[in-house]
Formats: C-alpha cells, sequence, structure tokens
C-alpha cells in the first residue's frame, strides 16, 4: 500500500535559465577582495577546511547565491517528479552568502508538509558535496510557511540529527533519489 501524498495537485511553476555567473564567464575563480574579509570569521574549525595557500594569501574562489541556487534547483522533489524550482522550494531570493556562510530557506508547498525535513536534508546533503568544506550551511524553512517550522530547523541544523538521518539506510536512499537530477542544473528532472 503506498502512502497518500501530501500535496496530491501542487502549482508548478516552468523552470527559469541556468544563470551565468561571472565565473562562468571568465572560466577562472575569482578572489575575495578586502572588503569581503570583513564579512569573514575564521576560526580553527574554518582553517582546517582550507588549503595553505587559502590561508596565507586569504584567496578564495568567490561563491554566489545564484551559484548556490544553480546547485539545488534541479533536485527532485520527492514525492512528485519534478524539481524543487518548479515547486517554487527553493528560489534565489531566499539565498544567501555572506564569506564562508550559507542560509537556504526553503518554502514548503504546503503548511503540514511531512516532507520538509527530508527536502531540507536533502539540500544540506547536495551543498555538503558540492561546496568546500570551509563553508558552513544553514537551512531553514521560510518564516510563516510551515506549521511546524521550529521543530523542523532544529532537526535540519542539528549536526547529530542529521548525522543520524545519514546513516539510516532507507532515508539516505531517498535523498539519493532526490540528488539523481541535482548535477541538471535547470534542466526539467526526468519523469
Amino acid at each position: 500500500m503506498s502512502r497518500q501524498l501530501d500535496n496530491d495537485n501542487p502549482t508548478i511553476f516552468a523552470p527559469t535559465a541556468p544563470a551565468t555567473s561571472a565565473r562562468r564567464k571568465t572560466g577562472k575563480a575569482l578572489l575575495w577582495d578586502d572588503r569581503a574579509d570583513e564579512f569573514l570569521d575564521y576560526d580553527e574549525e574554518d582553517r582546517e577546511g582550507m588549503g595553505e595557500a587559502d590561508v596565507g594569501r586569504g584567496e578564495r574562489e568567490e561563491i554566489d547565491a545564484e551559484e548556490v541556487f544553480d546547485l539545488l534547483r534541479s533536485i527532485t522533489d520527492p514525492e512528485h517528479p519534478v524539481s524543487l524550482e518548479q515547486l517554487r522550494v527553493v528560489n534565489p531570493d531566499d539565498i544567501f552568502v555572506s564569506g564562508n556562510r550559507v542560509l537556504v530557506y526553503l518554502t514548503p508547498t504546503i503548511p503540514h508538509c511531512s516532507m520538509s525535513t527530508l527536502i531540507g536534508l536533502s539540500l544540506r546533503v547536495r551543498l555538503m558535496r558540492a561546496l568546500p568544506p570551509r563553508f558552513r550551511v544553514d537551512i531553514r524553512i521560510k518564516e510563516g510557511t510551515h506549521q511546524s517550522e521550529h521543530a523542523v530547523n532544529k532537526q535540519l541544523n542539528d549536526k547529530e540529527r542529521v548525522q543520524a538521518a545519514l546513516e539510516n539506510q532507507h532515508l539516505l536512499q531517498v535523498v539519493e533519489g532526490c540528488l539523481a537530477t541535482a548535477g541538471k542544473r535547470g534542466r526539467e528532472p526526468a519523469a
């Protein structure tokens, strides 16, 4: 017997064109300028993920909200064969990058979506795999869009809970299914 869907008929939007950031135009990494250093808060944990050249010269590859959105946009929803971008669960206006910090707000399709934690876990895993280890990622439910937003936010940003979830083979298999289309970046996932 299959599980009843939370949202039987979600609104689906057309995906936007893939972004073309300055990095993709030039084909090489950009360096942080002196103004960015005021946003960076280096501590020992941050330095562990940096190469020696990064620490010594302060050179870092610039990553912006547009690039983070490109990493997340084509992740497939766990209930429907469409992307999180098409459902407007993720959008570029709800992604913020400052130094080595990334904040992503997700918007569930309905206020009682039981898949919100799983979607947030998929976003976290995608960013953990794609971004350099110096980045700290915070995944949150957009305020006022879910009846249990505080509980879901706590689960999504607790290292021990995330680790325990990723050790659950069934959950990991579902996350991997959501991420199977993550490399398509802006193209519709296969149905």
